[in-house]
C-alpha cells in the first residue's frame, strides 16, 4: 500500500488528538509503545548473536524518552544496552524512565563511542526539531555521519529537517529508520530499511487525517515497509 507521509504540523496535531480527552492516552503510554516498536524493528533487523552492544544516544525530549524506553527492552531481548543522555531532563516521567533502567544496571555512558558498539540508537531529536544542533549534541551527530557502525533512527535521523530532510547532504544518512504512528516528509529522502511502528492510531483517527495505516503482522508492534 502507498503511505501517506505528514507534515510537522499534522505530526503535532495529531499528536494533541491522541493525547486529548477524546483519544484517551498518557504521553508516557505513547512513549512505552514507541520506544516499544524501536526495540522490536532492532530485534527484527540485527539479532543478538551478531549485535549484542547497543549504543542508544538520547536528546533531551520525548525522542530521547523513545531512547530510554528501547533500552529498556532491548536489554530484555538480551542486548547489552549503554545509554548517552548528556542532558538528562528533570521531569519526573524521564526521571523514572532513567530509574529504570539503573534498576537493570544498564550503563549510562558520559562519551558515546561508536566504535565499542554493534548498533547505534538515535533517538536525539525528534519531529519537534529545527534549527542548528548545538552542543552537547553537535560532535555526536557528526560522529554518526562518520561511523560505518548500523544505525537506526527514532522517528526523523537527527539532524534533518523533519519536511525537507537532509537535501545538502550535511548529517548521517541511517540504516534503517522507524517511523513512529505516521512517516514525515523526510522520510520520502530516504533510501534504507523503513518500519512503522504505530500499531495504536484508532480508526477514526486515521480517517480524519488520512493516514494509510499498514497491516501489521500477528502480534507486532512493528512493520516492515520498505
Amino acid at each position: 500500500m502507498s503511505l501517506k507521509f505528514i507534515t510537522q504540523k499534522v505530526a503535532q496535531a495529531i499528536d494533541e488528538d491522541l493525547m486529548s480527552a477524546a483519544g484517551g492516552f498518557s504521553v508516557d503510554q505513547l512513549m512505552e509503545l514507541a520506544g516499544l516498536s524501536v526495540a522490536q524493528a532492532v530485534q527484527k533487523t540485527y539479532p543478538t548473536q551478531k549485535h549484542p552492544r547497543v549504543l542508544i544516544c538520547c536528546g533531551p525530549g520525548n525522542n530521547g524518552g523513545d531512547g530510554l524506553v528501547a533500552a529498556r527492552h532491548l536489554f530484555h531481548f538480551g542486548y547489552k544496552p549503554s545509554i548517552y543522555y548528556p542532558k538528562q531532563s528533570k521531569n519526573d516521567l524521564y526521571k523514572r524512565l532513567v530509574t529504570q533502567c539503573n534498576n537493570l544496571n544498564i550503563p549510562f555512558v558520559e562519551k558515546a563511542s561508536p566504535k565499542e558498539s554493534d548498533i547505534i540508537v538515535d533517538a536525539i531529536f525528534g519531529f519537534s526539531f529545527s534549527g542548528d544542533v548545538r552542543d552537547p549534541f553537535k560532535e555526536v551527530v557528526r560522529d554518526l555521519k562518520e561511523t560505518h557502525v548500523p544505525i537506526v533512527a527514532v522517528d526523523i535521523p537527527s539532524g534533518w529537517d523533519v519536511e525537507k530532510g537532509d537535501p545538502e547532504n550535511q548529517f548521517f544518512s541511517p540504516d534503517t529508520l522507524v517511523s513512529l504512528t505516521a512517516p514525515k516528509l523526510c522520510a520520502q529522502a530516504f533510501k534504507g530499511r523503513h518500519f512503522i511502528g504505530g500499531r495504536f492510531v484508532p480508526p477514526s483517527l486515521a480517517e480524519k487525517f488520512d493516514l494509510k495505516i499498514p497491516k501489521y503482522p500477528e502480534g507486532d508492534q512493528v512493520v516492515q515497509v520498505q
